[in-house]
């Protein structure tokens, strides 16, 4: 039948795959780091895509193609929850690993100087932190003391590595600018498919940053994994409030 469906232009793709995870029908996956439309019977034509490539690759067209199937897409997305897969992306900046850390010595100062020096090493664990690109099924996750950070916390806080990022797996996200609903789903998965030991939420004093402690709260509700929490709230200033 004629009717509209997504067109994906090759050679605009930069194979960052934030269309495929932002496609709730599984209709676009990663082949050779390029976005495909894997199958007409995926693709409802509402286009839930194209606001999320950043090169225009992406565009609704109208063209021969079969019927929108809602029973077969909720199959693959069956499928899909019960199967380990790659994340979606031929982009080095999603690809999961954990971090090893050496401590650093302290350079030995001569006698007699009053030179201050600090060596500052970062405490970050695991590649990537954006909400957004974490593979939910990531080894790091398991057993983790997890930390949930809104964006801006990290630059208001002076000491964020040392007081919260050390010794946890780093997620983080801007609720006010991101779809918390999405955080939601994503959390909860995390939660149902990784033994997590403990959560520390840290946000913005300003009421929008509580959208991220609304997602997690219905996160662990909806997954029926509780676990020892903490919040912490940051003053804009950068003070521990």
């Amino acid at each position: 039948m004629l009717r509209k469906i997504v067109h994906i232009e090759e050679s605009k793709c930069n194979g960052c795959g934030l269309c495929a995870n932002a496609c709730h029908e599984c209709a676009i996956e990663m082949i050779n780091g390029k976005a495909k439309l894997i199958s007409d019977e995926y693709c409802d034509g509402l286009g839930d895509c194209l606001p999320e490539c950043p090169t225009g690759a992406i565009s609704i067209m109208e063209r021969e193609a079969e019927d929108y199937d809602k029973e077969l897409v909720q199959k693959k997305m069956k499928k899909n929850k019960t199967e380990a897969k790659p994340l979606p992306c031929g982009c080095p900046g999603t690809a999961a690993k954990l971090i090893q850390r050496t401590p650093l010595k302290k350079a030995a100062m001569p006698k007699g100087e009053n030179i201050c020096c600090t060596n500052n090493e970062s405490e970050l664990r695991q590649w990537p932190v954006q909400l957004n690109l974490i593979n939910t099924k990531a080894p790091y996750l398991n057993n983790a003391d997890l930390l949930v950070a809104a964006d801006c916390t990290a630059y208001a806080y002076a000491d964020f590595h040392k007081d919260f990022i050390k010794d946890h797996i780093t997620v983080i996200g801007c609720p006010k600018l991101d779809d918390n609903k999405y955080y939601e789903e994503k959390l909860t998965e995390i939660l149902k498919l990784n033994n997590i030991k403990s959560i520390t939420v840290v946000r913005m004093e300003v009421p929008c940053c509580g959208g991220i402690v609304s997602s997690l709260k219905n996160a662990m509700l909806k997954s029926g994994v509780i676990v020892p929490y903490r919040e912490v709230i940051i003053s804009t200033d950068g003070n521990i409030i």
